[in-house]
């Protein structure tokens, strides 16, 4: 791996530049459905402070896991030899944490679309009673698994992508600043819709 001022050199060049914008743009797409969800989730707070509270620690939570993989760069890069073979196809560490990653988000998707089609049938109280059951903690909760799931993926998407560490830091901070800022607009818009959201939790369903 390049040292610290090779990578520099190499964000001052035009090829450095383009790699640093094209893994930008990706990271922003995938962190799409990581603020889909958070803010499904942050929704169920029945207080507007509580659920901004709770996204912008799901995003700062997600930076910094994402940050703290790419320290761990040598261990992610080594999850692609293969650990066992079954039928002529090897599994790797990658292949494994995709798959319970996915497997944990059809399960979740799953139980929230059952749970916005029975809120369908609730009256306004007892959906206000629902959002008082829903306690900040337990959201957070909620938050750091989804974003494990996510910034796995994440990373192991920059790691395809470019070698330098530090375009990889760069591109996922300037990502993550822009999901913040957007973040709450997002999911007002969701909580708006209860289509949209339903059809927020069948994409997820269908990418998980």
């Amino acid at each position: 791996m390049d040292s610290f001022s090779e990578q520099l050199a190499h964000l001052a060049t035009l090829d450095g530049v383009r790699s640093l914008l094209t893994l930008t743009l990706l990271e922003i797409v995938l962190g799409i459905d990581n603020i889909i969800f958070i803010s499904i989730i942050a929704g169920k707070l029945r207080d507007k402070e509580d659920q901004r509270k709770a996204r912008s620690i799901g995003l700062i939570l997600a930076l910094l896991m994402r940050v703290g993989l790419l320290f761990a760069i040598t261990w992610i890069i080594s999850l692609k030899t293969d650990l066992f073979t079954i039928f002529g196809h090897g599994f790797s560490g990658r292949d494994i944490i995709l798959f319970a990653g996915g497997v944990f988000l059809l399960a979740k998707t799953t139980s929230e679309i059952h749970e916005k089609m029975d809120e369908a049938d609730d009256s306004e109280e007892e959906k206000t009673e629902k959002k008082k059951l829903a306690t900040v903690s337990a959201v957070i909760m909620q938050i750091v698994l989804i974003d494990i799931v996510f910034s796995f993926d994440s990373i192991l998407t920059a790691v395809g992508i470019v070698d330098g560490v530090l375009i990889m830091i760069i591109a996922v901070i300037i990502s993550m600043i822009i999901m913040f800022v957007f973040a709450e607009k997002v999911s007002d818009f969701i909580n708006a819709h209860p289509t949209l959201k339903m059809l927020a939790l069948a994409f997820l369903l269908m990418i998980g």
